[in-house]
């Protein structure tokens, strides 16, 4: 795994707590109807006095759902300001098409792209692909199990140390492993959450692991307000930093059926 340069260090603190003042992101809604449905969200802080700092937050997803596959779109962009320093410069892309196979397994590929300066991340690119099990496919309610390979590779602002050598660029072949699950609760409340693990195939021990959830309560038929929890774990994160990472959020999402 990459081990953070001192730049990434003093940086990674100040990004996770203004990460935290981010609105929680809902999900998009997914019906198998071929139909193209959005969701958007925005947030924003400014302190100023004692404390001068300032951040901007927006978030897009995008869907469209058959009955045989499923194709998502997910775009984030943070930046943030603090004593006069940037602190958060993040965009970060993804996307994934599902297709099945049979009732119950599917196959998938996913592409990710992350920039990310202030942790001294120039760009990853990441790509996977591999099968999954619908363990409990019922209607708007699902469970998944999925596994595969990946492969990331970064790009560094300023040359990091990796592995015991000073590198500038960074690639590794990576397993996947992840459950994901969506249940109604209610009427107008709804639990998505999913785990992904993530082993390093180059580097023996090394891994990193994600989970996330979201609690949707919606207001009317298009805005919710929300809760997500966010903890991420890596193995080695680097000198100063911590393995584990939680991340707690509320907000209000607006959603284009």
């Amino acid at each position: 795994m990459p081990r953070r340069s001192p730049h990434a260090a003093r940086f990674a603190a100040l990004a996770a707590a203004l990460l935290a003042a981010a609105p929680a992101c809902a999900q998009v809604t997914i019906l198998p109807d071929g139909q193209w449905r959005h969701l958007f969200g925005v947030g924003a802080s400014i302190a100023s006095g004692n404390s001068d700092a300032s951040s901007l937050n927006l978030s897009a997803d995008s869907a469209r759902a058959t009955v045989v596959d499923k194709w998502t779109f997910a775009g984030r962009v943070l930046y943030a300001r603090a004593g006069g320093e940037t602190t958060g410069e993040r965009i970060a892309l993804a996307t994934q098409y599902n297709r099945d196979i049979s009732p119950r397994w599917f196959g998938f590929g996913s592409a990710d792209a992350l920039r990310d300066r202030p942790a001294n991340l120039a760009g990853r690119g990441s790509v996977a692909a591999g099968l999954g099990y619908h363990l409990l496919p019922l209607g708007g309610d699902f469970w998944d199990l999925s596994g595969g390979i990946g492969y990331s590779r970064d790009r560094f602002v300023t040359a990091a140390e990796v592995d015991g050598v000073l590198r500038s660029r960074y690639g590794r072949a990576e397993l996947l492993l992840a459950e994901e699950s969506s249940t109604a609760i209610t009427s107008s409340t709804s639990l998505r959450q999913k785990l992904r693990l993530l082993p390093n195939l180059r580097e023996s021990g090394d891994y990193r692991a994600e989970f996330e959830s979201n609690l949707v309560v919606a207001i009317n038929s298009r805005f919710s307000l929300t809760a997500g929890f966010t903890y991420r774990y890596d193995s080695a994160p680097g000198a100063g930093l911590e393995r584990g990472d939680a991340l707690f959020t509320t907000g209000l999402s607006m959603r284009i059926d």
